[in-house]
């Protein structure tokens, strides 16, 4: 006999071995619940009470949440990582019964009210070539395309940020680019199937969804980018989540028509997150001033992929220029955008049939803002602008009709589920009206009855009221309860009243009973029919969407720009960079700022920019950076003016944390930034390099940064900005053509120094870096005796090292000294602390001696000679 239990438990559990969910939601009436380990997990995930549902002699743990709460819980248990089956409740002739109806991963969830994208990626390498596919399921943006190596695939991931990724099973076998996606994004891996990555079946996949000629339309022949593409599509239909019909576009990710941002550029010019991974202070943060979800998702689509198609930049900066110059049309076109529905997500809600009421209501509210929007720019400078066309994009004539039917159809205020009643309007349905009527009537009927009853029968303390024990029902109060009349049977007895009922109460009841489900079948049949009509037009209110989202965007850029005195840039043909009082988009914000100029051309490619740390030297590069990139995204830029030529990419290397958990130090990180670069810039690019070689001894670093320059210089020809403390590079500029000095500049004065934040030509004299040991805060003694080192350094005098006050522990009061030869790179010498002639050494001291000759300062990393000197230090000392 088997011990499984039965009941709902049994069932659940049936369900549950039937998935490879990691929790079930299984509908039991108005509720889903969650049984056995699945209850325990979601009570301490989301802070459910647990209580315990017997089951054929065992007791089991249950939680539970309300049908029209279900969706901000799967929300919560997807972005922790969870899948989660819903089994929904069907009659049967035996009951209910439950069959699970869709997956939701955290790539799948359909959320209306969250603003930032929900991307689902999938990967796969066919042949050494890799494909990348993302679908945002809530909008139904789909995007694919093949790519050229693992780097390129960790630059696009970073760039969408997906929250869940489908490995390929090309790709699970490289444990090395599984680990980057751990380490790369928060996503959730899944194992999706394999035969859904196969080219053939993917590329059948693809021609059903999207058309038979669409994918060499677009360009996606690869095997590897259709394998990608097609096992989304595959995953997505799996899942059961209903929005396939949202998916109406293949797009690529057009690389060669955008900027190259790698993910260390992305991170490095803080785009969309700084480097404590925060969102305030970014870039994005700083843009966006954008009043709806879907504006500020397309803002970020923009500044994490700008464009290098010179007609839509300018087309961007025309539209930006007007919104700039036509503030009190800029302001109402914002009010009007306030708090606009986000029409990509609900037309995916309306495919996936979760759409209610009041998502209905939104669509109608949003397509009823462009016409007003039409109106706010009529008779201003927009009207003539791209600002209008924009607008006109969208196909007016079936916007309007859509947003009459739902006019017509809807409620002025539907409730938000589709049980309640009162979501189609008078006038709509006469079937509908007449029912309403008969219910409104029977309504009546009992709302009146309490005080007939009390005027016929001269009773006191009467109400009428209804639950769900029993049914409809006259309540008297109990002194006066032995007077009602003989037809009242008493059906309960409480503490202070007595309940009865007549059978003109209870054929009132089934009246009403009938009308409201009658009304409720009827009302929510047509409410079907009204969304399956907004369905056919989701590719009509994607439209819409992305209009809307663009006006958002563009007003935004513009806000800013009228606001912060930016400027529009013009775009060069000759490939010149140059910059007049250019500023940094973010600082500006925060401090003081002190602007600078930028020139860079076919003769000046090349900037070796130095000067003392702490003095600007980053936050200049990284301007010009942001600069270049802002007019590509179509916005104007902090600068008096800018002349910016089209960038095929910009690439950064500006410092590194060490990976020791990935086996990889400071210096294997630089050097493996500045591979890619060296490999991926190009003539057209830009290249910011902020100290390369710093992480190995002196000499090495230096051979690498000087090599690096030359070969950039002259087998690259990338526009490139090199800040560097090794001065020996400024000599390069004397022998390549194409490389210039500049420096940040600083002011000594009373033994101080001010850093003035100005760049100059020419290379700095010195970097001042006790000055800003000073200004940090380390202590004055070991400041003062760095000073006094540091000029017995450059006149090549001996250094002593002292040990404790009046050399006591030494013995004999006499401390060594030593000359560091700057050209060697060695020590050399030894002389008393009284400038006599060489005293007898003891043997201990000889061997350190002996040791500090063969040893090669330049070969020695700088931590690994201090360690050295310690020792030797302390060998002299005993």
């Amino acid at each position: 006999m088997s011990n499984e239990p039965g009941g709902i438990v049994g069932e659940f559990l049936s369900l549950k071995a039937s998935t490879d969910a990691d929790v079930l939601a299984m509908q039991c009436g108005d509720f889903y619940e969650f049984f056995a380990d699945d209850a325990e997990l979601v009570a301490d995930e989301l802070d459910l009470k647990v209580s315990q549902k017997s089951s054929h002699g065992s007791t089991y743990p249950m939680a539970g949440v309300p049908l029209s709460e279900l969706t901000p819980y799967l929300k919560a248990l997807v972005e922790r990582g969870f899948r989660v089956a819903v089994a929904e409740q069907y009659e049967t002739d035996d009951g209910h019964a439950r069959r699970i109806e869709r997956v939701v991963s955290p790539g799948t969830v359909v959320d209306p009210d969250g603003s930032a994208a929900r991307y689902l990626a999938a990967v796969e390498e066919v042949d050494g070539a890799y494909g990348v596919a993302f679908a945002e399921v809530t909008t139904g943006r789909f995007r694919a395309a093949a790519v050229d190596s693992a780097d390129d695939v960790r630059a696009e991931l970073h760039r969408f940020a997906p929250v869940e990724i489908l490995p390929g099973p090309g790709v699970r076998e490289d444990d090395a680019l599984l680990a980057a996606f751990r380490d790369d994004t928060d996503a959730h891996l899944t194992l999706h199937e394999t035969e859904a990555f196969a080219p053939g079946r993917a590329r059948h996949r693809l021609r059903e969804q999207f058309g038979r000629e669409t994918l060499d339309a677009v360009g996606l022949v690869a095997d590897a980018a259709v394998a990608a593409a097609g096992a989304v599509l595959h995953y997505v239909d799996e899942t059961g989540v209903g929005v396939l019909a949202s998916m109406t576009r293949l797009g690529t990710l057009d690389p060669g028509g955008r900027v190259a941002l790698d993910a260390t550029t992305q991170r490095n010019l803080e785009l969309t997150e700084t480097m404590g991974g925060d969102r305030d202070g970014t870039l994005l943060d700083t843009l966006d001033h954008t009043e709806t979800a879907a504006g500020s998702r397309l803002l970020r689509e923009w500044v994490t992929r700008p464009r290098r198609d010179r007609a839509e930049i300018e087309r961007r900066h025309d539209a930006v220029a007007a919104f700039a110059s036509a503030a009190l049309a800029r302001d109402r076109l914002l009010d009007e955008l306030d708090g606009a529905a986000d029409l990509e997500r609900l037309a995916a809600r309306a495919t996936s049939g979760s759409a209610d009421p009041r998502d209905l209501a939104a669509v109608r509210d949003a397509l009823g803002r462009l016409p007003r929007l039409a109106s706010a720019i009529e008779g201003t400078e927009l009207a003539d602008s791209p600002v209008a066309d924009v607008l006109a994009r969208p196909d007016q004539s079936a916007a309007r009709g859509l947003h009459d039917e739902l006019d017509e159809a809807l409620a002025a205020d539907p409730p938000g589920t589709v049980t309640e009643g009162g979501i189609l309007a008078r006038g709509y349905d006469e079937e509908l009206d007449e029912l309403v009527a008969e219910y409104e009537e029977a309504e009546r009927w009992l709302d009146t009855l309490a005080d007939r009853e009390k005027r016929q029968h001269g009773l006191s303390h009467v109400t009428v009221d209804r639950n769900t024990t029993d049914g409809y029902y006259i309540q008297v109060g109990r002194s006066v309860a032995d007077g009602v009349p003989e037809h009242y049977r008493e059906i309960k007895t409480l503490k202070n009243s007595k309940r009865f009922v007549t059978d003109e109460l209870e054929d009132r009841e089934r009246t009403v009973l009938r009308l409201e489900e009658a009304r409720g079948d009827l009302e929510y049949e047509l409410f079907r029919e009204l969304r399956e009509r907004v369905v056919e037009h989701a590719e009509l209110l994607q439209d819409v969407g992305r209009t809307l989202a663009e006006l958002d965007a563009l007003a935004s850029l513009a806000e800013h720009a009228a606001t912060n005195d930016w400027v529009r840039p013009d775009l060069s043909d000759g490939g010149e960079l140059v910059i007049e009082a250019g500023r940094h988009p973010v600082v500006e914000r925060t401090t003081d700022f002190v602007p600078n100029d930028l020139r860079l051309d076919r003769d000046r490619g090349f900037l070796v920019v130095t000067g003392p740390n702490m003095s600007g030297k980053s936050t200049y590069m990284r301007q010009c950076a942001l600069i270049v990139l802002l007019a590509q995204v179509g916005s104007f830029v902090p600068a008096d003016a800018a002349r910016v030529p089209l960038v095929d990419g910009v690439f950064t290397r500006v410092g590194a944390l060490d990976e020791l958990a990935q086996g990889r130090s400071t210096f294997m990180v630089e050097m493996q930034e500045l591979s890619n670069i060296l490999h991926s810039a190009t003539e057209e690019s830009l290249v910011i390099l902020d100290e390369v070689g710093r992480g190995t001894a002196t000499y090495d670093g230096i051979s690498i940064a000087w090599a690096a320059t030359e070969y950039l210089h002259n087998e690259v020809r990338a526009k490139t900005l090199f800040a560097t403390h090794y001065h020996e590079l400024t000599a390069l500029a004397e022998h390549l053509p194409r490389v210039e000095n500049v420096h940040v500049a600083a002011e000594e004065r009373d033994g101080g120094v001010t850093f003035l934040r100005r760049v100059r030509d020419g290379p700095t004299d010195r970097s001042y870096g006790v000055h800003v040991a000073d200004l940090a805060g380390v202590p004055g003694p070991v400041v003062d005796r760095a000073g006094d080192v540091l000029d017995r350094l450059r006149d090549e005098k001996a250094i002593e090292a002292r040990g404790s006050a009046g050399g006591s522990d030494r013995g004999d009061g006499v401390t060594k000294q030593t000359v560091f030869d700057l050209g060697s790179g060695q020590f050399r010498g030894s002389a008393s602390a009284d400038g006599g002639g060489a005293k007898p050494l003891d043997p201990a001291t000889e061997s350190v001696l002996e040791e500090l000759k063969g040893t090669d300062v330049n070969e020695v990393p700088p931590v690994e000679l201090m360690a050295t000197v310690q020792e030797w230090r302390e060998r002299l000392e005993e």
